[in-house]
């Protein structure tokens, strides 16, 4: 697992506490060791998670080690990210991105 700082790793069986119960919005990332992408994004979820932690708890998931969960919500690709908000996926989005852009597809559900 990549770790992130600001960055919570959940599992199958604490999603349901973790993200579907939170009060802020909820940033998951799928995520896998063998993914590229997935190391790519970890410094920009990190920085993003210091700078809108009072708006938004970013918390990823290894998809090798909790195949449950990525198969609830049909995530295929890593890195998948898909906001959650008052325990329902709201946005989703595939692949690794910049900081900037990430923000800016953020900007709805902030």
């Amino acid at each position: 697992m990549i770790q992130v700082t600001g960055v919570d790793e959940v599992t199958d069986a604490t999603f349901d506490t973790e993200v579907l119960g939170e009060g802020r919005p909820v940033l998951v990332e799928f995520t896998a060791d063998w993914c590229g992408p997935c190391r790519q994004l970890a410094p920009v979820l990190g920085a993003i998670a210091d700078e809108e932690r009072e708006r938004l708890r970013i918390v990823q998931i290894d998809v090798d080690h909790n195949p449950g969960t990525a198969a609830r919500y049909g995530v295929l690709s890593m890195p998948t990210l898909m906001v959650f908000r008052a325990g329902e996926p709201v946005k989703s989005m595939v692949g690794a991105r910049p900081k900037r852009r990430l923000l800016q597809e953020l900007a709805d559900v902030l």
